[in-house]
Order: C-alpha cells, then structure tokens, then sequence
C-alpha cells in the first residue's frame, strides 16, 4: 500500500530485455524519514529498478512516483545518487570537482563553496581539497563520491554499495551522515550485499530475485517470520537430555536448544526451570540473521555472481 507522503512509489513496474524480464511486477515504496534496504543477488534486477527510479530508462509498464509526482528536472535537483561505478572527472581537483556538482544541482557557487568545505571537514578530506580526483586513494576517492551525492542535501537518495573500500573508521563517518540526512527526514535507499550492515542500519527492507519480490517490510517483522527453532541458555548445573529438545549442545559456556518442530521456547523454559540442581540464568530464541534469511529464501549469498547483472 502506498500513501500520498511517499518519498517513492513504486507500482506494479515491469521491464524486459530481449528475452530476459530484469523486472516483473514490483511495487513498493519508500517513506521520507527511513533508510530503506534494496536487496537482492547480482542479477535480480536491483540496477535496473534504481535506473527506472531516477528516470533514466522507463519501465514497460506501471508506475512510479518520485517526491510526490512523476520525474521532472526539480525533482532531479532534489535527488542524490552514489552509484557502484564511481567515476569522476580525474583531472580536476576535488574542491573543483564538488562545486562543479553542486552548481548542477542548483546551488549558488557561494554556497556550494561552504557546504563543500564543511562536509570536506566531516569526511576528513578538507586536507585534499587541492589534489586531483586521480591522485585519491580508493578510500578518499569513496568518501568524495559521498560527498558529491549528497551536498546539496538532497530529499531522495539513492547510494549503492555505500561502504566499499572504506574501514571502520570511516564507515563510521558515512553512517553518522546517512543517519543525520534520516533525521532531517531525508528517504535513503541503500543498496548493499553487505548484510549486517542492512541488520543495523534499516528500518524496511525489499528483497528482490529475478526481478521479483520475495520479501518487504519491515525488517522486525521479516526476522521474526523467520525466527531460529533454536534457544540459547546459561545456567548453573548441567544438562544432558531435555524433554522437547532435539539437539543440545555446550557454546559459550553455557547450552545451544535446538528445539522439536511444534515445541515453544516457553516450554522448554518452564521444563528448565523444574529442574533439580539447575538455575536458569539465561534463556535467549536464537536471532536468525539476515544473511541467514536470505540464502533460505533465493539459495544462494547475497554477492554470489551470476551470469546476467541487470
């Protein structure tokens, strides 16, 4: 379902290539205020939905809807995108390259000059405002790629792959931005194969395979679905054979449950607690992991390649 507020509406968006059907009948949509997981293994179609989001090829049929209407050049001033391919003009300097960007986008040379220097400052690049883009490091030159999507503080972006080639540090520094643009009530759709970055970062996710999806909404929701038949459980005694448990075994100092189908948690619990010479000091249902859902739900890892990108 869909509501006027959307950041963006995606309905029913369909596209083919010769033979092959990269999109097939997707509909979501993206609320301002939210980070937003787009999900999928190489060749699920998530380049060609993020292609006919920002208007550069249409979709054969459906529907989509950007800031409140279709894609015009106002709408375009009011985007942000990082794509995978990073490339910017080699020769020119950075400082020169970002105001050259931002003027594109609508911002008086003044103010591109200041917001600039300011993110610079963020990222810790103001130090390189006089290199040439081809004299970056890989991890400088993804930082500048963020700084240049997202100066102009735009009220959709779109960033792919956000924390390639960067370390902890500086994945931290893009997270705190992204987090902030969230708070000014930006709508951010990330793209990554990078799962446990979507665990902590995302509050909806859309899972696509084949260019259709097989999971959307939210992640709480979508992790409970798939909710481990497992517990976790510290005590003070030992255990050797629980009524309800098919497996047992030591981790951590403490026990991993695998349960019986058709056996809850709150069973065994209560069963542990009846014990004689045993003290619960611990009782946990296993968290499945993203990267756990995903491989059960299109068989294979998020960044397993395949013959066909699109």
């Amino acid at each position: 379902m869909t509501h006027a507020e959307d950041a963006l509406e995606v309905e029913g968006v369909s596209k083919t290539y010769a033979t092959v059907r990269a999109v097939d009948d997707l509909s979501f949509s993206v609320a301002p205020g939210e980070i937003f997981g787009l999900l999928g293994p190489n060749g699920a179609g998530k380049t060609t939905s993020i292609r006919m989001m920002l208007d550069i090829i249409k979709p054969d049929a459906g529907r989509i809807s950007v800031l409140g209407g279709p894609m015009t050049e106002a709408t375009k001033a009011r985007i942000g995108y990082l794509p995978e391919e990073r490339g910017l003009y080699e020769d020119m300097t950075l400082l020169e390259t970002l105001l050259f960007l931002a003027q594109l986008k609508g911002l008086s040379r003044q103010t591109a000059r200041e917001r600039a220097e300011s993110y610079l400052n963020e990222v810790e690049l103001w130090d390189a405002h006089d290199l040439k883009i081809k004299a970056l490091s890989r991890g400088m030159n993804q930082k500048a790629q963020f700084v240049a999507a997202t100066m102009h503080e735009p009220d959709l972006i779109i960033v792919d792959e956000p924390f390639s080639g960067l370390d902890p540090v500086n994945t931290r520094i893009i997270k705190t931005l992204l987090y902030r643009m969230r708070d000014r009530g930006a709508a951010i759709i990330m793209s990554t194969h990078q799962m446990h970055q979507v665990e902590e970062m995302c509050q909806r996710i859309l899972l696509i395979d084949h260019g259709r999806r097989v999971l959307y909404g939210p992640l709480a929701d979508i992790r409970r679905q798939f909710a481990s038949n497992a517990v976790e459980v510290d005590l003070r005694g030992e255990l050797d054979q629980v009524p309800g448990v098919a497996h047992l075994a030591p981790r951590n100092g403490g026990y991993r449950l695998l349960l019986q189908d058709g056996v809850r948690p709150e069973q065994v619990l209560r069963t542990l607690v009846d014990l004689p010479d045993v003290t619960v000091e611990r009782f946990e249902r296993v968290a499945t992991s993203l990267d756990e859902i995903f491989i059960q739900v299109v068989g294979r890892r998020p960044a397993d390649e395949e013959t066909t990108a699109v």
